[in-house]
């Protein structure tokens, strides 16, 4: 079999302007122009990591990549003169899809003091996460600054593993236990996920289960459950990054056993239209789900980015004043601070509707964002894309924080609030002309499983 060559190109043009946005609340801004005027290959060495799905992202098609957990990350299957990523956005849509994720490392927290010692790491409760289910959770430094925002799943009474997202937790971890407090052992493991998300998603997981297929419709939100495929050992959430119906397959010793697992999804799903693609970032925006690196990173603090309920809502924070996790005293301190009236940070994460022509592709830079009275940019997007049932561009960026909170007392933008986004040329109604922008509520559109991030933000 002739196997693709391991070298990607990537197009990016350059665009020269000042960092004028007010961040002078972080120690290192964005850069939010940052990109070049050429075309250069990515090289593929040793010195990366390459998943054991990775060759079998390149047979099934992958022409470009990026590097997540200093892993490559296949992010693109059809190509531009094909459809692109809105190709691969209506086969989630309509059918199912198979992503290849195992950039999510896997790092497993087991002992005696396994509960103790992600108790202290997350701000949620983690006494009141049951067995063998997981939860969204996010991790902070003693300044308030998110580090991940994983998912966590609870394999046994002594057993955690949190499910990365974009950043080095693992190495972290080590480093807050390094002086043994706790009686466990940190590591990461040999366990690589997919996700196998859309519609179609639960009858293709039922024949891929066999004789657990009405365990598998049983699973609730979250909810995790043992099994084989194919004779491979792995462990099923229903969960994904998507918004839409969705699982994850945690597959133990992956080196040895992603070829046997992967072309069993490939043959089972064909009756079911089953295609391999990307992560669709069109609709994890529109579904409001954060990227960590893209819409917030460790200089954002939980509130200013949407996240907030992790804080007030856990069974720490009001409700339990002796817990204590890393963070706690500048995340009260900050919640404190904003039922007062005051504004302990400059900008806050809001969702847009935008002017402009269909985005449909991932943007190269943080575009920024203006005020009506005025040329100097005052924020920046994160996430953009085109809406195709609103039929208007949609997007995440930070804008001044004006002090609104909403009912549950938690920050969020002034909806109805008037902006100018500064778009590429390829996507303005004329180039050099800004587009107008209008703060609205987030998410875009509702997720299959409604979560509590959407019901506490509104």
């Amino acid at each position: 079999m002739t196997r693709p060559k391991a070298v990607l190109t990537l197009n990016f043009v350059m665009k020269k302007h000042p960092l004028s946005v007010d961040q002078s609340d972080r120690r290192v801004p964005y850069n939010l122009h940052q990109s070049g005027n050429a075309s250069v290959e990515m090289l593929i060495f040793t010195r990366v990591r390459k998943s054991p799905f990775w060759h079998l992202s390149l047979e099934a098609g992958a022409w470009r990549a990026t590097i997540y957990n200093r892993i490559y990350h296949p992010f693109g299957y059809v190509r531009p003169e094909d459809g692109g990523p809105m190709v691969e956005y209506e086969a989630i849509k309509k059918h199912v899809t198979l992503w290849n994720v195992a950039v999510e490392r896997q790092i497993m927290v087991r002992g005696p003091d396994a509960e103790a010692f992600v108790d202290y790491v997350i701000t949620r409760d983690a006494t009141q996460i049951e067995l063998m289910r997981a939860r969204y959770v996010i991790l902070c430094n003693n300044a308030g600054g998110v580090l991940n925002d994983p998912i966590l799943l609870r394999i046994a009474q002594d057993e955690f593993w949190f499910s990365l997202a974009d950043s080095d937790i693992g190495l972290y971890l080590q480093g807050v236990n390094s002086d043994n407090r706790f009686d466990v052992v940190i590591d990461e493991i040999d366990i690589c996920p997919l996700q196998v998300q859309g519609p179609k998603s639960e009858a293709l997981m039922r024949d891929l289960v066999g004789k657990q297929a009405d365990e598998l419709s049983a699973l609730p939100y979250y909810g995790l459950m043992k099994t084989k495929i194919a004779g491979c050992d792995c462990i099923i959430s229903q969960t994904g990054f998507s918004g839409e119906a969705g699982y994850e397959i945690y597959l133990f010793d992956s080196t040895l056993h992603a070829e046997t697992l992967w072309y069993e999804i490939l043959a089972a799903g064909k009756k079911h239209q089953l295609m391999v693609t990307a992560p669709p970032h069109c609709r994890r925006i529109q579904a409001g789900i954060l990227s960590w690196g893209q819409d917030m990173d460790n200089q954002h603090n939980p509130f200013q980015c949407n996240l907030g309920y992790q804080v007030s809502l856990s069974g720490k924070g009001e409700w339990n004043k002796s817990a204590d996790y890393i963070g706690k005293p500048v995340l009260e301190k900050m919640r404190a601070e904003l039922k007062a009236g005051k504004k302990p940070y400059a900008l806050q994460l809001v969702g847009l509707e935008m002017g402009g022509k269909p985005i449909e592709d991932f943007a190269p830079d943080f575009w920024h964002i203006l005020p009506m009275d005025t040329d100097a940019p005052c924020g920046f997007i994160t996430s953009p894309w085109f809406h195709p049932d609103r039929k208007v561009n949609i997007a995440m960026g930070y804008v001044p924080f004006d002090g609104t909170l909403n009912k549950n007392g938690l920050p969020v933008g002034n909806v109805g609030q008037q902006f100018r986004v500064c778009l590429p040329d390829e996507y303005a109604e004329s180039a050099g002309v800004p587009v107008a922008a209008e703060v609205v509520t987030m998410p875009f559109s509702a997720s299959v499983h409604a979560n509590i991030r959407e019901i506490i933000n509104q």
